[in-house]
Parts: C-alpha cells; structure tokens; sequence
C-alpha cells in the first residue's frame, strides 16, 4: 500500500501565511473527522492509458492498494491522474485534511481493451462482441454470425494479448445450428450366367452280361438289367432248346405268343440335379446309350433404395444404423470360444460445420453391407458368411438445400470357363459332346448422393407422421374388397391436445375459478396439420 502526503512546501506556506493573519479569537470551531461513504466508481483502463479525477474539495491524501497496477499523480488539490501500469485490479482512495473519503475507484486494467475491440469491430464487423478482463483472464462474451468466427475471435484476441493472458470464450453463434442430412444411396445389380454340359453313358451286353462304356461329365444316368416277362410263368424251357430235360434252363413263358423271353430288358434311370436337362436313352447300334443335356440360364435383378435422414448439431458426429448384427465365434489363446456381433445394413456417419454465408462443411461416411454366402469360411463346423460392402468417405462443403453425387459406381466384369476332354473336344460337331461351356456376366451400378439442410424447429402440429390417418378395414372390406387398409385412411386427422375440461367439486362458498381461455396461438397450433406440410423439418 502506498500513501501519499500531497501537502507541498507552497501549499504549506499558503495555509500558514492565512493563518498569521487571522484575529487569534477566530479560532475554528473544532471539527471531528468523519468517513464519508466511498463512491464505488469502477474505472476500466487499458495498459498506458490514464484518466483524470476532478474532486470537491482540496485531497490530503492517496492511498493505492497495489501500486503494480496503477500510479497516481497529485497536479494540484482538487485534481488526480490515474494511469495504469499492469494487468490486474486494484482501488484508489483519497481523503482530505479532516480524514474524511472524499473519492474510491475500484480500478481493472487489461491489455489495451479499446485496441482490441478496434481489432475485432474491424475483423468482423457483423459481431457483436464485448471483452472483459479479470486477474489475467479476457473473457469474450455476445453473439457472432457464423460458428468458425468464435475460433477466429479467440485466436485474434489470444495474439493480441499474449501468451500469459488466458482468452476464455463465450460467445453464441446466431446462425442455427441444426443440420440434417439426407443421403439417397441406389444400387441395381444384374447378372447372367449360362452353361452348356452333355453327359452320356454306353453299354454293350453281349449276352455274358460283360458291360461297358464311355462316361463324359456328371453321374447323369444309370444304364442296369432288367429281366423281361416280369408276372409271367416260368417253366422249364430245356426241351424248346433241344437240351435234355433235366438241363436246369428256366424262362419265362408268354402264353399269348406261346414263346419263351430269352432277351434281358434295359432300364435307363436319369437323376435329377436340379439343373434344366434334356435327357435322350435308347439302343444305337446294339450299344444302350443315355445322354443327358445340361440347358442353364440364370438371371437376376436386384435394387436397393436406402435413404437415411439425420440430424444433428454444427461440430457434431451423428451416426445412423438400418440393419442387424451377425454373430462371430472367436476363440482365444486359450481356446475358450466367444462371440463378436459384426453390425451390417444401411449405416450413415457424418459431422457437419456450418461455415460462412450457411455454407456446411460436411463430412460424410454413407456405407451399405449385405450378408453374402460367397467368401464364406467354415471354422470348427461353423459357417461364417461374408460381408459385401459399398462405402465412400469423403469431406464435401455445399450449401444449404445442394445435392451432390459423393460416390458412383459402374461395374460390368465378364468371365467363361470350357471343360473338355483333351483331344475329343476338338473335334469338329461331335467334339461338343466331350465337353461343357460356360459364361457369367455381372453387372452393377450404384450412386450415392448427400443433400444437407439447415434447419430449426418447427411446431408440432406441422408434423406429419405416416401413421396419421391410418385405419383398420372393415369385415366386408377384409372380406369382400380384400382391402388391407380401411376406407378412411388419410381422412381422419391426427388427434392434437385439448384444454381440460374445469374440474367439479363441492362448494365451499369460494368463488370458482373461470376457466383457463385459449389463445389464438394456440388454437391454430391445436387445429388440423396442413395437408401440404412434409414431415420432419421446415427448409424454410
């Protein structure tokens, strides 16, 4: 603390010269020394810069609580210069001769506050920006156009002041900072596989029943014996042969033809492999001969249509999952087995910034995963599928209501297989019953497109749900139309909130209430929802 004893050697001479020449019977009447209440006045200073004190009457003494921060300079009885000197806070007293408070100022001084609100008046102009400094700390309070403009201000104003002063920010943006996002992700994939395969088999029953034959491809057809005249009488056939009675030859007899069936029948039995075949048996030149022709042509169209719609905040990561999870076995160092769920469907992960002008900053992870057999493994008797996917990550900046085409993809991929016995599938005509063709042709687009929004809240009554108005049919709608969905579906409105009725109950003698009225506000927010308003959030 530092007193001050303004009394100069001129002053003193002036005071003493007036009192010599006073009458010794005009002696002032004793004077009890009193405190005035302090004023409290708060004076801001910035670093070198000062500010003078006019007072009402003559000062006799300055007392400064800490003289690091400010110096005070006595020019003349009824004047004080303040000036500061370093960051920080202090107060500055002043009493007169009688020892009464005649002045009090709590003073803060900050690094050069008028230079820095020059600086951030000419750097964003649309702010409105306040600084404030205590012990050390600058503190930014009030509202600035865009999000990027809060970090900008707290870089301006951290190189301004230094390293050792903290910038503490708490400034609002007054742009909103809602963003939803809605991505369409289309897929159409189309493929084509066709395969041409013969299969034969011969055989030559000589009558010792010696077989054989030529296979080409798969078991197609199964060539055995059957004995003809099955259900008919055998008997001794050894006299029709000229043979001796007793010679053991037994055949069956046909009494309609009155001859015995020497020949052995054929019996051609084709297996179904699920394939489209043409199959062909019968006798060629004494060989039994079984051909079975594989015709296969497979086609396939699939489309997925996915778009997932979010929202969240400016700087924030939103995630959004439309699928399942598939369960994993895993096993340890030590054999024991657990499980791990592997999520697949439709996901969306983005974290938007709003920039300048309510431009967004976005970006974006869109991705679709399907479970697929092909890519499989079997661990343990275990299958374990495979996951197809199509993802794109990417940063993007588009302004509010833009699409843009993040990801795109045209796949066409072409493949053919010739399985052939060497040398007899070269043959010219005849070489195509020694082998088999085929081809596959796969073909894939897919497009994946982002369309950001700014938005706000809007009242509840400006929501459609796509359950309003959905009714049950009837039992002659069920019935007779075949309706799933009653008559009256989208008619009926969604019910909204309605004012309770006055409660009732015994008089007391009290006068009663009246009851709560409406507001006009609040009516139209009760009333039907406009059929035009699109779910979810207003663009506008």
């Amino acid at each position: 603390m530092t007193i001050k004893n303004i009394l100069k050697s001129g002053s003193a001479a002036i005071f003493l010269a007036a009192t010599i020449g006073a009458p010794l019977s005009a002696a002032p009447a004793r004077t009890d020394a009193t405190s005035a209440k302090p004023t409290g006045k708060l004076m801001v200073l910035s670093i070198g810069r000062g500010e003078q004190v006019n007072l009402p009457t003559g000062v006799s003494d300055v007392v400064v609580a800490n003289p690091n921060v400010v110096d005070v300079d006595v020019r003349s009885p009824k004047q004080l210069y303040i000036f500061a000197k370093g960051p920080g806070e202090t107060t500055v007293y002043a009493t007169d001769g009688n020892g009464r408070t005649i002045y009090s100022a709590t003073v803060r001084v900050g690094n050069n506050l008028d230079s820095v609100d020059q600086m951030l008046l000419l750097a964003m102009p649309e702010a409105d920006i306040k600084t404030t400094t205590m012990n050390g700390v600058v503190l930014l309070t009030g509202t600035v156009a865009q999000p990027e403009d809060v970090t900008e201000a707290e870089q301006l104003v951290q190189a301004f002041v230094g390293d050792q002063t903290k910038v503490i920010s708490r400034l609002k943006t007054a742009v909103p900072m809602q963003v939803n996002l809605q991505v369409r992700i289309a897929e159409v994939s189309r493929s084509l596989a066709k395969e041409i395969a013969s299969n034969f088999k011969t055989r030559d029953n000589d009558g010792n029943n010696f077989l054989f034959g030529v296979g080409r491809g798969r078991d197609a057809v199964d060539i055995s014996n059957t004995a003809l005249g099955s259900g008919l009488p055998v008997i001794n056939a050894c006299t029709a042969f000229g043979l001796p009675t007793d010679c053991g030859l037994r055949l069956p007899f046909n009494p309609q033809t009155g001859q015995f069936l020497t020949d052995v029948g054929t019996t051609f039995t084709f297996k179904n492999t699920g394939n489209n075949a043409l199959n062909i048996a019968g006798r060629l030149f004494g060989l039994d001969v079984g051909a079975a022709f594989d015709f296969a042509e497979r086609s396939g169209l699939s489309s997925t249509l996915a778009q997932p719609n979010l929202t969240t905040i400016s700087g924030e990561t939103a995630e959004f999952l439309a699928g399942g999870q598939f369960p994993i076995p895993v096993a340890d160092n030590f054999g024991a087995v657990t499980v791990q769920f592997r999520d697949f469907g439709v996901s969306l992960r983005y974290t938007p910034t709003v920039q300048a002008d309510g431009r967004i900053l976005l970006r974006v992870r869109p991705e679709v995963s399907d479970i697929s057999s092909q890519g499989a493994v079997r661990i343990a008797g275990t299958e374990i599928p495979a996951i197809t996917t199509r993802m794109a990550e990417t940063t993007v900046e588009l302004g509010s209501g833009q699409s843009f085409m993040i990801a795109g993809l045209l796949s066409n991929a072409a493949s053919s297989s010739v399985d052939k016995y060497p040398g007899l599938g070269d043959v010219p005509v005849l070489g195509a019953l020694f082998k088999s063709n085929g081809w596959k042709r796969n073909e894939t687009e897919l497009v994946i497109v982002v369309t950001p929004y700014l938005v706000k809240p809007v009242s509840e009554a400006e929501i459609k749900l796509p359950t309003d108005g959905l009714t049950t049919p009837t039992d002659l709608e069920r019935v007779l139309l075949n309706k799933t969905i009653g008559s009256d579906a989208g008619k009926a409105e969604r019910p909204m909130p309605t004012v309770a009725p006055e409660a009732t109950g015994p008089d007391f003698g009290s006068v009663s209430e009246a009851a709560p009225s409406v507001s006009k506000k609040q009516a139209k927010n009760a009333g039907a929802a406009d059929a035009n308003s699109a779910p979810g959030f207003s663009f506008n």
